[in-house]
Order: structure tokens, then C-alpha cells, then sequence
């Protein structure tokens, strides 16, 4: 009983930092306001235009603006304080919560409007995203890291479980976005309080000049370190190519015949594999064959997303997408792990700056890529081809990255 108690208590280990715990707390409302809005946003634009393709617009609009941002996004994490960084990025997410409401309440039935501040949208994440990646490695020891890695996980899962279905519910029970729009302002808002509370680790960092070599030294840092090449650019692909989020207003719709509710549920359902993986991995480590394992979980990414393009029934989709989480959630520690604890912290902004956009490329850039493919090709045929091209990225990428196979779960706390 004692060991089982000792066992369980270290698995809980990063919640004995009060900084920790507060920073999920920001994360929650954060997370939560842009998800509920995410729900809101491709329910409206696709009720306004009946076209696939404007839900791959949605996406385009928040991805472009991480990619033209992102070499001055991760100087600005090294450079100036990283948690004032933050609260001002939740300030500007507030903002464009408003100002989604405002086009509402005002009655505008075009879908353009709404681009520009998902545009503005994807500016404000283009810096947040690196600053609060960087933040996490000061809040615990780096003995405990795996453990705050994989419940800072939990608590991001879990509140996208959450999220789309408050988002959903609100929205088909007040019979439009502006109620949402109006709690993801006040959400936002409550995140940038916490934040403006945390007591971080300080780690004392010279300010590099503002060059192209210091611009560009986390982009060369991963060109040297393959096993985070590898690592990136192949969760990169197999969620570029499988990701089916962006067409889930259709699924809902058109194929499997539900309303605002059951397209909440089908967002959720992502999250709760991850989340339900996240929890094991932060009691049990995946070893020293953590690379491998990866390489298999993204390959079972692909087949959950081919049994999720080919169902019909609500229930089925929904078990495809908890594979599709789960599965995913495996690439996502093992990726974090090596970046974070990798890397310098005076470089750490960098770095993530990259990721981010090969993050944001994977997701936003992903759903113009399934809006497009489901424009020529049609919904389930661009489902399923994408799952198939998933498959064989795996296969490619565990050739080419042998340093995939090889990797340990941290470049530092191998063993």
C-alpha cells in the first residue's frame, strides 16, 4: 500500500508547485475561450457561406500570420519578460473576442469580416505561442519535468474536452455566436489575471542584438539536432495530411446528421483520447524506446483518421476521434520533451517560435488543406486520403530520421 501511495504521489508531483498550478489555471481560461470560439466561428461561417472551403479559409487566416511572425515572435520570448508577454497576448485574444461580438450583435453576413480577426487572431497566438512554451521549464525542477509535461497535457485536453461542447451548447441553446463570443472575452480576460499573479524561476538571460544570426539560431539549432527535426517535421505532415477538425461542421451536418451539440461532442472527442493518454504517461513513462512508440502511435494516427473518414455513425466517429487524440498525444510529449529540456533557455523562445509554426502549419494550414481536398475531391475521399498519406509520412520519416528510433525520452534525463 505504501509503494502504491509513494507511486501515485509522484505522479502528482508538478501540482506541489504553487506556480505551476496557477499557470494551468491561465492556461484553462485561455484555452477554453479559444475553443468555445472556435466552435462558434465554423458553425457561423458555414451557415453564412454552405462551402467546405470557407472552413479552410478559417484556418488559413489564423496560420499565416504565425509564419510571417514567427523569427521575430521567438527573439521577442528570449528578449523582453516572457509572462508580460503573455498577458498582453490574452489581452489581445480578449479583444478579438470583442470584436467578433460586435460583428455579430451589428448583423454582418460576410465571412471576410471574420478572416480579418482570425487574422489578428493568429498574430496574437504567433507570440503567445513561444512565450508560454518557454515559460513552463522555469515553473518546476528539471527532475520533474516529464510530470508537468504530461499533466500540463491533461489540463490543455481536458479543457478542449470541455470547450467545444460549452461552446456548442451555448450556442444552440441562445440560437447564435454572440453569447460566446461574449464568455470567451470575459474567459480571456480571467486568464490574463492569473498570469499577472505567477512567480516564475528567474533565469538570468544576456539580450542577444536583433540580427539575422540571432534571428535565425533556432532554426539552425533544429537543423543540427535531427531527433527534434525529425520530430517536428513529422508530426508537421501527419496532421497536415490527417487532420478531418476542419470538416467536422460538415461531418455533423451532412453526414452524420446531428446539430451544434454533436459537432461540440465531435471536437471533444480528440481531447479525451489525449487527455486519457496523457494521464498515463505522466504515471508511466514511455522508456527509453519512447521514439519508436512515437513512430507507431502516429501511424495509428492515420488508421484512426481513415476509420473516422468511412463512419457513419456518431457513435463510431466518436471512438475514431478518441483514437485519433490518444494516438497523436504520444508524438506531442515526446516532441515537448525533447525541445524543452533540449534546448538552452536563452534560445528556448526560438525554438518554440519554430515549432509553433509547424504547429500552427499541422493545424491551421491542415484545415485549408482538408477544406481544399474535400472541395475537389469530396469530404470522405479527403478524410481518408489524408489518414492513407499520414501512414506513409511514418513510414518515410523512420526511415529517413534513424534518430527517431533511436530517441530517448529527454536529450538530458535519458535513462
Amino acid at each position: 500500500m505504501a509503494d502504491s501511495d509513494t507511486s501515485s504521489a509522484a505522479g502528482r508531483i508538478a501540482f506541489t508547485y504553487p506556480s505551476f498550478v496557477l499557470f494551468q489555471l491561465a492556461r484553462f481560461f485561455i484555452v477554453l475561450s479559444g475553443e468555445m470560439q472556435s466552435v462558434a466561428v465554423g458553425w457561423e461561417v458555414y451557415e453564412i457561406t454552405k462551402r467546405p472551403l470557407a472552413l479552410g479559409f478559417v484556418g488559413l487566416a489564423q496560420f499565416l500570420p504565425g509564419i510571417l511572425l514567427f523569427l521575430v515572435s521567438g527573439h521577442a520570448a528570449d528578449r523582453y519578460d516572457r509572462r508580460k508577454l503573455m498577458v498582453l497576448c490574452f489581452c489581445g485574444s480578449a479583444a478579438c473576442s470583442g470584436a467578433l461580438l460586435f460583428l455579430t450583435l451589428r448583423g454582418f453576413r460576410s465571412p471576410y469580416p471574420i478572416y480579418f480577426v482570425l487574422f489578428c487572431l493568429g498574430v496574437v497566438r504567433a507570440f503567445n505561442g513561444p512565450a508560454t512554451r518557454s515559460l513552463l521549464p522555469q515553473l518546476v525542477p528539471t527532475k520533474d519535468f516529464h510530470n508537468a509535461v504530461a499533466w500540463h497535457s491533461v489540463f490543455y485536453q481536458g479543457t478542449v474536452i470541455l470547450s467545444p461542447s460549452v461552446g456548442g451548447i451555448i450556442y444552440a441553446v441562445t440560437r447564435g455566436p454572440a453569447a460566446v463570443y461574449a464568455l470567451s472575452l470575459l474567459t480571456a480576460v480571467a486568464g490574463a489575471a492569473c498570469i499577472l499573479k505567477l512567480k516564475v524561476q528567474s533565469v538570468e538571460r544576456t539580450p542577444e542584438p536583433l540580427n539575422w544570426k540571432t534571428t535565425l539560431a533556432g532554426l539552425h539549432y533544429i537543423w543540427r539536432e535531427k531527433a527534434i527535426l525529425g520530430s517536428i517535421s513529422l508530426d508537421l505532415f501527419a496532421v497536415l495530411l490527417g487532420g478531418a477538425v476542419a470538416l467536422l461542421p460538415v461531418y455533423a451536418k451532412e453526414i452524420l446528421f446531428t446539430g451544434p451539440w454533436g459537432l461540440g461532442l465531435l471536437r471533444s472527442a480528440p481531447a479525451v483520447g489525449a487527455a486519457v493518454m496523457a494521464i498515463l504517461l505522466a504515471h508511466k513513462p514511455l522508456g527509453r524506446h519512447a521514439g519508436t512508440r512515437m513512430l507507431w502511435c502516429v501511424a495509428g494516427f492515420g488508421v484512426a483518421t481513415i476509420f473516422f473518414g468511412i463512419s457513419r455513425n456518431l457513435f463510431l466517429s466518436l471512438l475514431a476521434l478518441f483514437l485519433v487524440g490518444a494516438t497523436d498525444m504520444v508524438s506531442v510529449i515526446v516532441r515537448q520533451l525533447l525541445i524543452q529540456l533540449g534546448t538552452p533557455d536563452e534560445m528556448r523562445g526560438r525554438v518554440n517560435a519554430v515549432d509553433s509554426v509547424f504547429i500552427g502549419a499541422s493545424n491551421e494550414l491542415g484545415q485549408f488543406e482538408s477544406g481544399l481536398t474535400a472541395h475537389w475531391f469530396g469530404t470522405i475521399p479527403a478524410v481518408v486520403l489524408g489518414g492513407a498519406g499520414a501512414i506513409l509520412v511514418t513510414g518515410l520519416w523512420a526511415w529517413w530520421f534513424p534518430e527517431l528510433r533511436q530517441a530517448r525520452e529527454t536529450l538530458k534525463l535519458a535513462d
